[in-house]
């Protein structure tokens, strides 16, 4: 499945920047913003203020990985009844 590189204007903390994401990135991170009850907007101004390096698309590909891994995790330790601690992406 090819997902093509898609750039995008967002607003993030009253300045207007583009990011370029795959596809499917940009819908993984519209689920997350829509489960959290956040605008993608403010996701991603909290996601740029937590990265401590790199650009702003390469930590919204992390902190979506980052998400479905803790998911992943969590979803493995309930089917097979472990008692596991899962920290959440250190976004909130």
């Amino acid at each position: 499945m090819k997902s093509p590189v898609v750039k995008r204007s967002i607003v993030i903390a009253g300045h207007k920047t583009s990011v370029s994401l795959e596809d499917a990135f940009w819908e993984a991170l519209k689920e997350i913003a829509s489960g959290r009850r956040l605008t993608l907007s403010d996701l991603v101004a909290t996601i740029d203020s937590a990265r401590t390096q790199g650009n702003l698309s390469s930590a919204i590909r992390l902190f979506v990985l980052d998400h479905y891994r803790g998911a992943a995790s969590a979803a493995r330790a309930q089917s097979t009844g472990e008692r596991m601690s899962v920290a959440s992406p250190t976004v909130a």
